[in-house]
C-alpha cells in the first residue's frame, strides 16, 4: 500500500511539473548605468505565489544565488507569474536572472549594464589622441627631410672628389713671336749624314 501511495505521489509531481510551463522575457537586455531593469515570468496554470523565487548567476552554466528583496530589488509575484524590478543599475548587477517556480527554473534572462559616461574625460582622451597623431606627423616629416638632406649632402661631396680640376692656360694668348724662337731646341748636332748608317743596325 505504501508503494502504491508513493508512485501515486510521485506520478502527480511529474503531471504538475510537465503541465506547469514557464515563459520567461525578455531573455536579453542591455541598459544604461543608472536605469532601471524589469523581469517577467508567465505560467501556463495558476500557481500559489509563495513558490516563486528569483536567482542570480554570473553566467548560464555557473551557480545561482538567490535575490532577496531591498529598495533596490522588488520582487512581484500573482497566481499567473512572478517579476523582478532592479533600480539604480550598477556595473555588478551584470548576470543572469532566472525565476524559480516549484523547483523549476525559467530559461533566464541577462543583464548587462554599461559603464558610466563621463563626458570630460571622453572630451579630454580624444583630443590627447589627435595631439599624439599631429605630433607623430611632424616628427616623420622632420625624419623624411633630415634623410633628404643629408642624401643630398653626400651627393654633393662625391661630386666634388671626381671632379676634373680646371686647366690653368698660362700662356694662352702668347705667340711664337714673343718667345723670340728660344723655345725649340736646335737638333741639328744630332743630325748625320745622308747614308750613314744606324750604330745599332
Amino acid at each position: 500500500m505504501r508503494w502504491l501511495l508513493a508512485g501515486y505521489f510521485g506520478l502527480a509531481l511529474i503531471s504538475i511539473s510537465v503541465a506547469v510551463q514557464i515563459t520567461q522575457w525578455p531573455r536579453f537586455y542591455g541598459l544604461n548605468h543608472g536605469g532601471s531593469a524589469n523581469f517577467h515570468c508567465q505560467l501556463s496554470k495558476q500557481d500559489p505565489a509563495e513558490h516563486h523565487q528569483w536567482y542570480k548567476a554570473e553566467h548560464y552554466n555557473k551557480a545561482k544565488v538567490q535575490i532577496k528583496a531591498d529598495p533596490r530589488f522588488e520582487i512581484h509575484n500573482s497566481t499567473r507569474g512572478c517579476s523582478l524590478s532592479i533600480h539604480e543599475l550598477r556595473e555588478e548587477d551584470n548576470g543572469v536572472y532566472f525565476c524559480k517556480i516549484k523547483q523549476a527554473f525559467g530559461p533566464g534572462t541577462e543583464l548587462r549594464v554599461t559603464r558610466p559616461f563621463n563626458r570630460k574625460q571622453a572630451l579630454y582622451r580624444t583630443q590627447m589622441k589627435d595631439a599624439l597623431i599631429i605630433l607623430q606627423g611632424l616628427l616623420l616629416a622632420v625624419y623624411i627631410a633630415a634623410v633628404l638632406l643629408r642624401k643630398r649632402t653626400l651627393s654633393e661631396k662625391t661630386d666634388s672628389i671626381y671632379e676634373e680640376p680646371e686647366t690653368d692656360h698660362i700662356y694662352e694668348g702668347l705667340t711664337i713671336e714673343t718667345c723670340g724662337g728660344g723655345l725649340y731646341e736646335e737638333l741639328s748636332v744630332y743630325a748625320q749624314a745622308e747614308g750613314a748608317e744606324a750604330p745599332w743596325e
